[in-house]
């Protein structure tokens, strides 16, 4: 095995990625699977990408989470990775931010996330440990109108993975936030098809351009293998350099 390889290399793990049909989740699944990993995609739809095949399961519920681990058990008798990628958002120009907006962005943004480390823990432990990896956001720290869900759901999910680096360090399971900036897939796909919002949030980065689904993946690829191995409770940016610009 070569010195990139003993770094790098995925083989023989398996990992789970929620919201893996399309956008970013495919993205960093198809990045594990190619990076040796076995990958149990999830998504409440099914992907029309033929490179990954997901598995059905509606994260918000307890009932689908417990058995998706425990297919994943039975079929491959360990779990080293979980991606916790899912996530929604819904904005609204209205003054009051609507409840059900607020329970549903919660659920599927932390609630879910929160009960997946749960359910991994006990795998991880017996593997001798394992990598978490939290899909948060530049919005965990910087604010937008409109969608308060989100922004507080992202800020949530960034210190849970602190308090999970904390807490299962002794079982050798790291955590780790990678915060994407504006990415162009289907939730962002108003602003990227609107010349003016386009421009105005390409203008924000240092880069001077958009981000893709694929930038995701070495991100992912590098918490997930022993080239992080030192690494846990960290925020990993990918946002083209927004989060630092100045003047």
């Amino acid at each position: 095995m070569s010195y990139l390889e003993e770094l790098f290399s995925l083989k023989g793990k398996v990992a789970i990625v929620t919201g893996a049909a399309r956008g970013n989740g495919a993205a960093i699944a198809i990045g594990l699977q190619k990076a040796g990993a076995t990958v149990i995609a999830v998504d409440i739809i099914p992907s029309k990408n033929k490179e990954i095949k997901t598995h059905f399961c509606d994260i918000t519920q307890k009932k689908d989470l417990k058995e998706l681990i425990e297919n994943i058990l039975n079929s491959y008798s360990k779990i080293d990775i979980l991606v916790n990628n899912a996530g929604i958002s819904l904005g609204t120009n209205q003054e009051i931010y609507p409840t059900e907006n607020w329970d549903k962005t919660i659920a599927v943004n932390l609630t879910a996330a929160f009960n997946l480390t749960n359910m991994v823990l006990e795998p991880m432990k017996s593997a001798g440990g394992g990598s978490i990896i939290n899909i948060t956001s530049l919005n965990a720290e910087l604010a937008f109108p409109g969608n308060p869900a989100y922004m507080a759901s992202k800020g949530a999910l960034r210190q849970l993975t602190r308090s999970a680096a904390y807490d299962l360090a002794p079982y050798g399971i790291r955590a780790n936030n990678i915060a994407p900036g504006y990415i162009k897939t289907a939730m962002t796909e108003k602003s990227y098809n609107n010349q003016q919002l386009y421009e105005a949030r390409q203008s924000r980065t240092i880069l001077g351009r958009w981000g893709t689904p694929g930038d995701l993946a070495g991100a992912a690829i590098f918490l997930a293998s022993n080239a992080s191995s030192y690494i846990t409770g960290q925020d990993l940016y990918v946002d083209g350099g927004w989060n630092i610009k100045g003047l």
